[in-house]
C-alpha cells in the first residue's frame, strides 16, 4: 500500500470493511457522502486511480461494477467465502408500492452467504430498487436487495405486500399488529 495517498488508503479500507459487512459494493453516492465530497468526480478520481494500482478491477455490465483484487491488499481467507448463485427476479419500489413481476429470473447475482449475512436458501432472491423512501436505511434508488422468506421481527426491512403491490418498508409492530 505504500503506493497509494492516504485518502486512497482510507477509501480502500472503506470499501474492504463495507462489502464485507453488507456483502456488496458501495455506491459512488454512498462514498461521496462517507468522505465529504462535494460531487461523485472526485470519487470516481480515487476509483481510476485505485484501479490503475491494481487494488480493484471493474467489472462491466454490472451495477457498482468494481471489486477488490487482492493483489496489493490483505486476501480474505478462502474457507471464509462462500458465494452462491442468486436469481434477480425484477424491481421492487422503495415508495410507492409496485408490482414484482414473477418468472423467471432477468439476471443473476454472486453472493457471499458469509459476508452478506444470508443463510444458504434456494427461496432467497434479490431484486433491484426503484425509488428512493428508503434512503435513510442506506438502500437507495439502482440497490440491489436480497430477500429471504422468514417471519420479520420488528425494525426489520421486508418486502411487504400493500394492497395488492409489493414495496420495501420497515416491518413495525403497533398494539402487536403489524
Amino acid at each position: 500500500m505504500n503506493n497509494l495517498t492516504l485518502r486512497q488508503q482510507e477509501i480502500l479500507g472503506f470499501l474492504q470493511v463495507f462489502s464485507q459487512e453488507r456483502g456488496f459494493w458501495p455506491s459512488i453516492r454512498e462514498i461521496r457522502d462517507h468522505f465529504g465530497f462535494n460531487s461523485t468526480n472526485a470519487v470516481v478520481g480515487h476509483l481510476r486511480a485505485l484501479e490503475n494500482k491494481g487494488y480493484i478491477t471493474r467489472i462491466a455490465g454490472q451495477a457498482r461494477t468494481y471489486r477488490i483484487t487482492y493483489e496489493n491488499s490483505e486476501e480474505p481467507p478462502a474457507d471464509s467465502l462462500e458465494v452462491i448463485d442468486m436469481p434477480v427476479y425484477g424491481n421492487i419500489a422503495a415508495g410507492f408500492p409496485d408490482g414484482i413481476e414473477q418468472g423467471d429470473a432477468i439476471d443473476r447475482i454472486q453472493v457471499d452467504i458469509h459476508t452478506a449475512g444470508i443463510r444458504r436458501s434456494r427461496r432467497s432472491f434479490a431484486l433491484k430498487v426503484r425509488g428512493d423512501s428508503m434512503v435513510d436505511a442506506g438502500i437507495f434508488d439502482g440497490d440491489m436487495v436480497i430477500i429471504e422468506p422468514a417471519l420479520p421481527n420488528d425494525g426489520d426491512i421486508v418486502a411487504a405486500l400493500i394492497d395488492g403491490a409489493t414495496t420495501l418498508k420497515r416491518f413495525i409492530k403497533r398494539n402487536n399488529k403489524p
